[in-house]
């Protein structure tokens, strides 16, 4: 089955999207909701087969092509799924869920959810899915289906086409069984880099980074996960940023999700490749965050694919396919080794706090 994959280099290319009401609004991304579709674009999305999926009308549209179907740059393993569907009188699709992309989604393990379009009219359907374990419980217009247990931990989310025009709209995830990895009251479980000049304490509940250069590192090492927190920038474009699969004791390496809201005459020009931007690889396609405001970073790492989501907003998605390092520079090369979570304090001026940050880990592939 041929494979497309769109909008994995070409971040900083594509326009920001205007939100419909169907989208993660500051009450649903403070619940850790994303979004998975745009209203505009193919962002975060592959074509798998020859169908010729485009956005109309802010939804996701495939009228044309002989099989196939589309799907999530990244795998997700528990979660909260919601989204509209729309198919031609008497034919049907299906949402894919928990996925590989090898072979067909009927043959390899996934779940399929049937949607059957209705006898007369071109009506939207609701779908709302949770994925927990070994179970996954659907609903479609508020009546259960009943679907069989998953065959993977974690997979690929999508729509396929059987030839009959299917319309897909207001895609949005809640990641679940996400665990807190800061407790809001100490460090504990935290280890700061010696001989460094940032100040790391919690204040109100929130683990705050002050002056720099610095780093506070989580003990534990993580490889695949999705990981969850809110930010708060006291000051004026100020820097910092979320590391991952970092070296333990080691200052600065692994990947790194940029926090710094600034850019150049409009938000899709962002300054320093902006806040959920992968620092010095692809820059934030728009800066979403402010300044003075707490915004909700969603990081997803999980083999060699990497994407962010700010204020539900996908930023940067990032398909790595350089040549491994073993120093963990990820600036350099492919970082494929567990590492530390952690926390910079980047200069003199660093003011920043995080908290709620919760992980959900996944199989290591190892």
């Amino acid at each position: 089955m041929k494979r497309m994959v769109f909008a994995v280099m070409t971040a900083a290319l594509v326009a920001f999207p205007v939100l419909s009401s169907g989208h993660a609004h500051a009450e649903d991304y403070a619940e850790g909701w994303i979004n998975l579709f745009d209203g505009e674009t193919l962002f975060g999305l592959q074509i798998l087969g020859d169908p010729e999926w485009e956005v109309r009308d802010g939804a996701l549209t495939c009228r044309r092509g002989t099989g196939g179907w589309i799907a999530t740059t990244g795998q997700w393993g528990d979660f909260e799924l919601t989204m509209r569907v729309r198919v031609a009188p008497n034919n049907t699709t299906a949402i894919v869920v928990r996925s590989p992309l090898d072979g067909h989604p009927s043959e390899n393990g996934s779940v399929l959810i049937p949607i059957q379009g209705p006898e007369e009219g071109y009506n939207w359907q609701w779908v709302g899915i949770t994925a927990t374990g070994n179970a996954v419980s659907v609903q479609v217009d508020g009546e259960d289906v009943t679907v069989p247990a998953p065959a993977h931990a974690i997979g690929y989310i999508g729509v396929l086409y059987q030839g009959a025009r299917v319309e897909v709209a207001d895609i949005k995830l809640r990641p679940l069984s996400m665990e807190p990895i800061f407790d809001g009251e100490t460090l504990d479980g935290w280890n700061i880099i010696p001989d460094r000049q940032s100040e790391f304490r919690v204040d109100d509940g929130a683990l705050r980074v002050l002056d720099g250069p610095g780093q506070i590192e989580t003990d534990e090492l993580y490889k695949n996960f999705v990981l969850q927190m809110d930010i708060f920038s006291n000051g004026d474009h100020l820097n910092s940023g979320v590391f991952f699969r970092g070296p333990k004791g080691v200052f600065w390496r692994g990947y790194e999700a940029q926090v710094r809201n600034e850019w150049r005459e409009e938000r899709t020009r962002p300054h320093d490749f902006g806040t959920g931007g992968i620092y010095a690889i692809q820059p934030a396609r728009v800066v979403v965050s402010s300044d003075y405001e707490w915004f909700h970073m969603t990081i997803l790492c999980n083999d060699n694919h990497f994407a962010v989501w700010v204020n539900g907003h996908a930023v940067a998605d990032f398909l790595d396919m350089r040549p491994r390092v073993d120093h963990g520079d990820a600036k350099v090369g492919y970082v494929g080794d567990a590492g530390t979570i952690h926390l910079q304090g980047h200069d003199p001026a660093t003011d920043l706090s995080f908290k709620n940050i919760n992980i959900q880990e996944y199989p290591s592939g190892d």
